[in-house]
């Protein structure tokens, strides 16, 4: 069973930074993916960024295209968002989920998922 464990987050002023971290364990084999989505409120969960570490691949979402940075230490199966030059609009509950194959934007392709950690950032 895969699982996941995310750390990091918190509040921050327009234009500051923050740093999630995701922990997988339970991988059977170097073929997975971790992504993280965010969930406004009122909002549906969606994509943020995600890590294929089959070929080192990653995906970004339009909106934090430039501005976030998603990176991993394989020997930790730990995969961190680096996310710069916040607004209001990144405002959320994010989620990093765990896949035993390339990355997705669907979320019900997801195996697992982390606790959700929260991000505000004020104007």
């Amino acid at each position: 069973e895969v699982q996941l464990v995310e750390s990091g987050g918190g509040s921050v002023q327009t234009g500051g930074s923050l740093r999630l971290s995701c922990t997988a364990s339970g991988f059977p084999d170097d073929d997975w993916s971790i992504g993280w989505f965010r969930q406004a409120p009122g909002k549906e969960r969606a994509g943020v960024s995600c890590f294929s570490n089959e070929g080192g691949l990653k995906y970004y979402g339009d909106s934090v295209k430039d501005r976030f940075i998603i990176s991993s230490d394989n020997a930790k199966k730990t995969v961190s968002l680096q996310m710069n030059s916040l607004t209001p609009d990144d405002t959320g509950l994010y989620f990093c989920a765990g896949r035993r194959t390339v990355c997705t934007w669907e979320t019900w392709l997801y195996e697992s998922w982390g606790q959700g950690i929260q991000v505000t950032v004020s104007s």
